[in-house]
């Protein structure tokens, strides 16, 4: 449409109860706009540009709604323009894990996010570029290219879709299922796991949610399009839940190959630690006294993530509690088994760098190191091995070290622990605890069974009909046994 000075910019509008409450409302060429903000100064700062813009007599244009300047920087960002800006904006805020994440969500999405095909690079070579370098942001901003990389990056700048595309009636639909289909398969064209595609799709949503932050777009084109994601888990599974014998032989087979790391899964059981919490815990965070209980003071948690990825430039990111604010502790109270574990622990092994209670034990490169899924995970899948049967090695019995975790907790919920102290201890919301483990409480079936049957058999030790005079009788076995209130 042609650019146009016939513009109104109207009053501030309000709404109530809203979380963008305040509105800017104007029309160009009599087709109306508007934008929402949380705060009014937000609000009213924006007004005063459109009106800055009307005064000096600059054209708007009539699609957008924009100064013509605005609308000409809006049209010409591209998705991989804007998804190097995001990364810049996420960067310093996240752990290094999350930017790993985010660099291999957008990884998946550009290469499909382009106007053409022809001369595409490698597989290979385009996604190390992408995940290596572009979406690297000290690497993008310290580091040259190398030859095939700067030719791979030349080739996305270049075919890269607009963002307004994304948001374009006629196409919307196709680039946005383009888009979602790529992140719903892995590198090799099988199903991703539906954990790992919600995360992608979050991050893609993130990214559009920047663009109508820019005033790119007005609004996120996801929410336009119905598509189905695959259904995730929340709940998890009984099966993978091992009881306190089962425990008990697993921590036997540990001792026997790997015996510097049988506290640590301890701590999984006994304590709910996560694996990065037991990683990180240090002599100074525990109280072993010599009979009783004793306590863990957990303060951040350790993670092997990979060097180029963290602040420091080492592998380890030591952060903070997870969902926690900086400094904020969480103390544990740990039964006299795990305190006898880890008293004998520090007796035989001493403590590493810091104080460390874990730490590599064997090898040059890492002996000394913070212990990470590649010390401890293969030792767990040998215990499993050596302690459980064939059908229970077949079975989610125990799987993965985490799922100690899941049946400490589970333990504590089923010994009649209320929810508020199992969440308080395992680091979780109440509603997060209910919901992740709903599904694994148990044993008291009957007790519920007995007391449905008492309520349906109520009127039968009365011998009364319910008061307002309904009900039906049955005959044979089940006379004057059960009536429904619901039918005459």
């Amino acid at each position: 449409m042609a650019p146009s000075h016939e513009v109104n910019v109207w009053k501030l509008s309000v709404r109530k109860n809203r979380r963008r409450g305040h509105g800017v409302r104007w029309s160009v060429a009599g087709n109306e706009f508007s934008k929402w903000f949380t705060a009014y100064a937000l609000a009213d700062n924006y007004r005063a540009g459109l009106l800055r813009a009307a005064r000096q007599g600059e054209t708007f244009d009539t699609e957008a709604g924009l100064p013509e300047s605005a609308a000409r920087e809006q049209r010409s960002v591209t998705w991989f323009d804007l998804a190097c800006r995001f990364v810049d904006l996420k960067w310093p805020h996240v752990a290094a894990k999350s930017r790993m994440s985010i660099a291999d969500a957008l990884a998946t999405l550009t290469p499909v996010l382009v106007t053409t095909t022809r001369g595409v690079p490698e597989q290979k070579v385009l996604r190390a570029a992408l995940y290596g370098w572009a979406f690297h942001k000290e690497r993008r901003s310290t580091q040259e290219p190398d030859e095939d990389t700067a030719a791979a990056i030349t080739w996305v700048r270049a075919n890269s879709l607009k963002v307004v595309t994304l948001d374009e009636k006629d196409r919307r639909s196709e680039l946005i299922r383009r888009a979602l289909d790529a992140i719903a398969l892995t590198m090799d064209g099988k199903p991703a796991a539906a954990t790992v595609v919600a995360r992608k799709r979050s991050v893609f949503y993130g990214v559009l949610g920047y663009a109508v932050e820019l005033d790119i777009l007005p609004a996120n084109p996801i929410d336009k399009v119905a598509w189905k994601a695959p259904e995730t888990a929340d709940q998890v599974d009984r099966r993978v839940v091992a009881g306190p014998r089962q425990v008990d032989h697993l921590l036997a087979a540990v001792a026997k190959e790997r015996p510097e790391l049988v506290a640590f899964f301890a701590c999984l059981y006994y304590a709910f630690l996560r694996p990065a919490e037991a990683a990180a815990l240090t002599i100074d965070s525990c109280e072993l006294p010599a009979k009783g209980w004793g306590r863990l003071i957990l303060t951040g948690s350790a993670k092997r993530v990979g060097a180029a990825w963290t602040d420091h430039g080492t592998a380890i990111d030591q952060r903070q509690l997870k969902h926690r604010a900086r400094d904020t502790v969480r103390v544990v109270p740990i039964p006299p088994v795990l305190v006898a574990l880890l008293r004998d622990h520090i007796e035989r092994f001493g403590t590493g760098a810091e104080g460390r209670l874990f730490q590599v034990t064997w090898g040059q490169r890492g002996k000394g190191g913070v212990v990470s899924t590649k010390v401890y995970g293969p030792a767990w899948q040998k215990a499993r091995t050596a302690a459980l049967t064939k059908a229970q090695q077949a079975s989610p019995l125990a799987g993965r070290p985490y799922d100690l975790r899941h049946g400490g907790i589970t333990l504590a919920l089923n010994a009649g622990v209320p929810a508020p102290e199992v969440a308080a201890r395992a680091g979780h919301s109440v509603e997060v605890l209910w919901r992740v483990y709903a599904g694994c409480v148990h044993g008291q079936e009957k007790l519920w069974n007995r007391r449905i049957e008492e309520a349906l058999t109520e009127y039968e030790d009365t011998g009364n009909d319910p008061p307002d005079g309904r009900g039906i009788r049955f005959r044979g076995r089940l006379a004057g046994r059960f009536r429904c209130p619901h039918i005459r």
